[in-house]
Formats: structure tokens, C-alpha cells, sequence
């Protein structure tokens, strides 16, 4: 006569297979999100290098229209844009320690 096994062994069997097979959803499901997250971030890097390059190329034909049409302007401005960056040099702290003297 042929054993048979208890009907409570399968019901454990598939308990565990239901809960096999639902986290590996929940690992699918986790793999996509952050693929999604991974073309997310290529998206807004191209975005981002794309707006600076405009804002690049029409900061460069303002300037270019300013020396031309009004060149006293452009040679304050660029004065008062070359100080600034002087002082900012000047002052700014530094990350090196200080040598004692």
C-alpha cells in the first residue's frame, strides 16, 4: 500500500512557495525602481548639461552684444567682474593649515 502524505505537509509546501514566488515579485518590482531611478538620473544629468550649455552660449552673445553696441559698459563691467574675482580670491578661506612663523 502506497503512503500518502498528510494534507497539512502541502498546504506548508504552499505557503512557502506563495511566499518564493511573492518576493521575487517584490525583487522584480525593486529591480525596475531603480532602473527607473538609474534613467532618472542619465535624464536630469542631460537636462542639466543642456541648460547650462544654453545658459553658457547666452551669457557669451550678451557680452559679445555689449562690447559692440556699448564698449564703455562692457569694459566697466568686465572691470568690476575682474575685481570681484580678485577680492574673492583674496579672501576666500583656504583648506591648508597655517604654517606657524
Amino acid at each position: 500500500m502506497k503512503q500518502t502524505a498528510p494534507s497539512h505537509c502541502y498546504q506548508s509546501y504552499n505557503k512557502a512557495a506563495f511566499m518564493e514566488r511573492l518576493l521575487q515579485y517584490m525583487d522584480d518590482i525593486d529591480d525596475l525602481i531603480g532602473m527607473m531611478g538609474l534613467v532618472y538620473e542619465q535624464l536630469r544629468r542631460i537636462l542639466a548639461t543642456i541648460t547650462t550649455l544654453a545658459v553658457l552660449t547666452i551669457s557669451i552673445g550678451a557680452g559679445v552684444q555689449l562690447a559692440v553696441w556699448h564698449p564703455p559698459v562692457a569694459l566697466a563691467t568686465s572691470l568690476l567682474l575682474f575685481v570681484t574675482l580678485l577680492y574673492r580670491s583674496v579672501t576666500a578661506p583656504t583648506n591648508k593649515p597655517l604654517r606657524a612663523i
